[in-house]
């Protein structure tokens, strides 16, 4: 007699006891805890007064919760003598263009790779793979000696134009586009009369969107993320992360504000991407990348 599958909500779930349903949820839940960890101590950090900071061993609870913390760090902000808007505004203007322009020129070479046949795709997405080895530092000296050759040092260009090229962004665009966007269709838009470019925008990238949404949030997290660059020497055109750790670098006595900025820098990116965390997921199940 054939085995009664088990469902739920009317649909068919993996041929498991509930035994081994149990032990899967408890180990996800232990990780999750686990992972979360870092982050409810940099929030229990940031409503901590001097004294409590630095209490050893270190307590994962507050005795005497405060926000003087982020009215200190309020403070230090006014006290620049750049007005910190400007450092909000650079970094979100950096973050949003850089974001953009990484997406459209990925997108763009991942569908030219993925669909369509040319001599040498495979070669090139090879090198793009195998760049993936190597960590940006690398390639600083020769991204500084082009920058300065083109004339974009300590503009925004040489922190927005670098952002636009990453390997890690093409090479997710390219496997989700491979195994998501069917040729058949792409075939029927052309013999329609549709240019490449509309093939690529109006029927390749609505399939793709858990992929550039991905991708959106990869990028606006390195981005949001980057502190001091080689590149900038104008304090007009410095990031917030780069204002947050000057202002905090006084001494012991400014820690608390310094947990406070953490907090705020890690706020955002979150947000991004528990919004699009699904997505994330899906994308990372298709192009086979699973860390």
């Amino acid at each position: 007699m054939a085995k009664k599958l088990r469902t739920r909500k009317h649909r068919v779930v993996l041929n498991r006891s509930y035994g081994g349903d149990f032990g899967v949820t408890l180990f996800l839940v232990l990780m999750g805890s686990f992972l979360f960890v870092p982050m409810y101590y940099t929030v229990i950090q940031s409503l901590k007064p001097l004294d409590e900071l630095w209490m050893f061993p270190p307590r994962f609870y507050v005795i005497s919760p405060t926000f003087n913390n982020f009215k200190e760090l309020v403070t230090l902000m006014s006290e620049s003598w750049v007005p910190f808007s400007r450092y909000i505004f650079n970094t979100v203007f950096i973050s949003v263009t850089g974001t953009f322009g990484n997406l459209i020129l990925s997108s763009m070479c991942a569908y030219a790779l993925a669909k369509i046949k040319f001599p040498g795709r495979k070669t090139i997405f090879a090198v793009i793979v195998a760049s993936l080895m190597f960590h940006t530092t690398v390639a600083a000296v020769a991204n500084f000696i082009t920058l300065s050759a083109l004339g974009w040092m300590d503009t925004y260009f040489a922190r927005i134009i670098p952002a636009w090229c990453t390997s890690l962004g093409l090479y997710l665009m390219k496997q989700f586009m491979e195994t998501n966007v069917n040729n058949a269709v792409l075939e029927s838009a052309r013999i329609d009369g549709a240019t490449e470019w509309k093939t690529f925008w109006v029927i390749a990238m609505p399939m793709v969107k858990p992929a550039w949404l991905t991708l959106i949030v990869y990028s606006f997290k390195d981005l949001w993320n980057s502190g001091a660059s080689i590149y900038i020497q104008s304090e007009q055109l410095k990031s917030f992360n780069y204002a947050v750790s000057q202002i905090v670098s006084d001494g012991i006595s400014r820690q608390g504000a310094s947990a406070a900025a953490t907090v705020i820098s890690m706020m955002v990116p979150i947000l991004v991407f528990v919004v699009t965390q699904s997505n994330i997921i899906e994308t990372m199940g298709s192009s086979g990348m699973k860390d």
